[in-house]
């Protein structure tokens, strides 16, 4: 179970920094996003999946939309979502939306390593959004989840709330966001101890430069503290003694996200992303070249749109996210 929890800093999560039993709360349900390096907070696009990473992102014009994830992790995990989308009112929208992260069956042991069973931990997120354009190009959005957590004996229920912004400027082709994310506390803890949720302040822009059509995204995130050290096992080697990072570029670049997407048609995208803090957390273990990147490309129809993303953040953990979406606005009006 300890790999495979550490192994979701792949998804945007640390590995080596994790100080919350709720760090699962910013992995994307968008394979839009998670091929541009899992986090992006700035993505205007028709697409219910991004919504999760910002809510001022919900918008009348996914009215409709029933959208669908499921992603495949290390060690038999798997993740999957179902959220839908309504308009309200002439400048506002609001969604539902179901979360489920399985982590497969493992072992139950006590503490002298006896095994005496199995046990299958679980998260689950129940939630609603809900936005409104304060301008035509200002849009701002709040998004409510109510958290349960099984790990075998032990359980635990916590409120989560992110509140974001967006201002985008479509003659420019200009995004500019800024999202106050996990944001709450437990309302049940597993035992004594209480688990904080990973509180985040985090900035996004996205911008397409005249005519070239390549989107370019960078997301500042983890901006409530600015050492964000890590520790490099060197060559991997039985003599080589870890070292702590902590440099200023370093750090700098473990507070960055960057993405770029081909978006010549409105039909189809290509992206790529590269996020150093996960390249970084897997340092202590056997990364792969691939690591801290991530590849991601999707198709949109009338009515229907899929996606489709790929990274591999550990040379054990190859990962794929799926997205499907349904407008059944537009199937209804054929």
């Amino acid at each position: 179970m300890a790999f495979v929890l550490a192994a979701l800093s792949g998804a945007g999560i640390s590995a080596q920094e994790n100080h919350s039993a709720y760090s699962w709360l910013d992995i994307t349900s968008s394979s839009h996003i998670y091929g541009l390096g899992g986090l992006n907070i700035s993505l205007v696009d028709d697409d219910i999946s991004t919504v999760d990473q910002n809510p001022s992102l919900l918008g009348a014009e996914m009215s409709g939309q029933i959208g669908l994830n499921y992603m495949h992790y290390v060690g038999g995990s798997n993740f999957a979502g179902i959220r839908y989308a309504h308009s309200a009112g002439e400048r506002g929208a609001w969604m539902a939306s179901l979360r489920y992260f399985g982590y497969g069956s493992m072992k139950e042991t006590l503490p002298d390593g006896t095994v005496v069973g199995d046990f299958s931990p679980k998260d689950v997120a129940f939630g609603g959004a809900y936005s409104h354009d304060i301008t035509d190009r200002l849009r701002g959005g709040i998004a409510v989840n109510m958290l349960y957590s099984g790990y075998a004996d032990y359980t635990a229920f916590a409120l989560s709330a992110d509140v974001g912004v967006n201002y985008y400027d479509p003659d420019r082709e200009l995004s500019l966001s800024a999202v106050f994310a996990n944001m709450g506390g437990q309302i049940k803890r597993f035992d004594h101890s209480y688990d904080r949720l990973p509180f985040d302040i985090r900035l996004g822009l996205s911008k397409i430069f005249g005519n070239f059509p390549v989107r370019f995204s960078v997301t500042a995130w983890n901006l409530t503290k600015w050492h964000l050290p890590y520790l490099d096992s060197g060559d991997g080697s039985e003599s080589a003694q870890p070292q702590v990072k902590d440099k200023f570029m370093s750090n700098l670049m473990r507070h960055l996200v960057f993405g770029a997407d081909l978006v010549s048609s409105p039909n189809f995208y290509l992206g790529i992303g590269y996020n150093y803090k996960t390249r970084t957390d897997m340092a202590t273990y056997s990364r792969s070249f691939l690591s801290g990147w991530s590849l991601g490309g999707g198709f949109k129809g009338r009515a229907f749109s899929a996606g489709i993303a790929f990274a591999q953040p550990h040379t054990g953990a190859t990962t794929i996210m799926l997205n499907l979406t349904l407008s059944l606005n537009d199937l209804l009006n054929r």
